[in-house]
């Protein structure tokens, strides 16, 4: 896959789909490399007649890392916001936004419909708010406002999705990853064992790197309350969400939509914190739709 300068970084993407088709820009989650987006996705929508762009985060997969940088833990900074306080981070979701917007300069694209996925879905939302000139659409999947009075992620989600591996040994990690990959997952769409132990080495072997994920987070927990920044947003909205998510409740989704002036709500029941591959061709579609009733 290419790499491009975007925002005074280097970043791994992805360009599928014909060049004169209207893009859609794919923004991945917490500690997610691109490749988590399924490739049957990707598929379905340049059927769909789009040009689909999927890129690594900063941090994260196969784009630059900022290495060195120190980042205060989570225990400290929710401490610290508690009294109206915010450390420095490395970098923030804002600047991860603007990454996103570079990316589509460096790319001679003008506009594109936008389309994130957890902290993929924070992310696209500042992009929406903070560069609407090149948003046509938002789609927010299984994404949240940052509203402190939400219900809170599961106590075994959470600890799972934020402990380190016991060590970097292949086995371990693979482990480690499918563990977090059913914890998180859909309850109603259960991932066959192998398929998934297959996806995980795939993405083990691509690139592992715990400390991105870990300035990401504290860029989430800086980001704080998004509320008056999601009410600035005009780009229709789509808000994608599962009704049993175990990390981020469905309630983040709900508020999400509440948030934004017209925004529609579809929920599943069944589906978690992942992207179920029963459920590709209608997620396609739905993406589809609302890019084209944009248009």
């Amino acid at each position: 896959m290419p790499q491009i300068n975007a925002n005074g970084i280097t970043l791994e993407y992805e360009d599928r789909g014909t060049r004169d088709a209207p893009v859609i820009l794919l923004i991945m989650g917490l500690g997610a490399q691109m490749t988590l987006w399924p490739d049957e996705l990707i598929d379905a929508l340049v059927a769909e007649g789009f040009r689909v762009i999927r890129y690594d985060n900063r941090d994260i997969g196969l784009s630059q890392k900022m290495e060195g940088a120190k980042f205060p833990g989570p225990a400290k900074q929710i401490l610290l916001g508690k009294i109206g306080l915010k450390p420095a981070v490395p970098y923030t979701l804002a600047d991860m936004a603007d990454d996103a917007a570079a990316l589509l300069d460096a790319l001679a694209i003008d506009r594109a419909h936008i389309v994130g996925a957890s902290m993929g879905g924070m992310i696209a939302q500042l992009v929406a708010a903070n560069h609407p000139g090149k948003t046509i659409t938002l789609t927010s999947i299984m994404s949240t406002t940052g509203n402190p009075k939400l219900p809170a992620a599961k106590k075994e989600a959470m600890d799972v999705l934020t402990r380190r591996p016991d060590s970097a040994d292949e086995v371990v990690l693979v482990a480690h990853g499918m563990k977090i990959a059913r914890v998180i997952g859909s309850p109603g769409y259960p991932v066959d064992e192998e398929a998934l132990r297959d996806r995980v080495t795939k993405t083990v072997r691509r690139s592992v790197y715990p400390a991105g994920m870990q300035r990401q987070l504290a860029a989430i927990l800086h980001d704080g309350d998004r509320r008056a920044r999601l009410s600035r947003i005009e780009a229709p909205t789509l808000v994608i969400h599962g009704e049993d998510d175990p990390l981020v409740p469905c309630a983040g989704g709900r508020d999400t939509a509440a948030s934004i002036a017209g925004a529609r709500i579809e929920t599943f029941p069944g589906m978690g914190h992942d992207l179920p591959l029963p459920l590709v061709d209608r997620f396609a579609a739905l993406i589809a739709e609302h890019a084209r009733g944009a248009a």
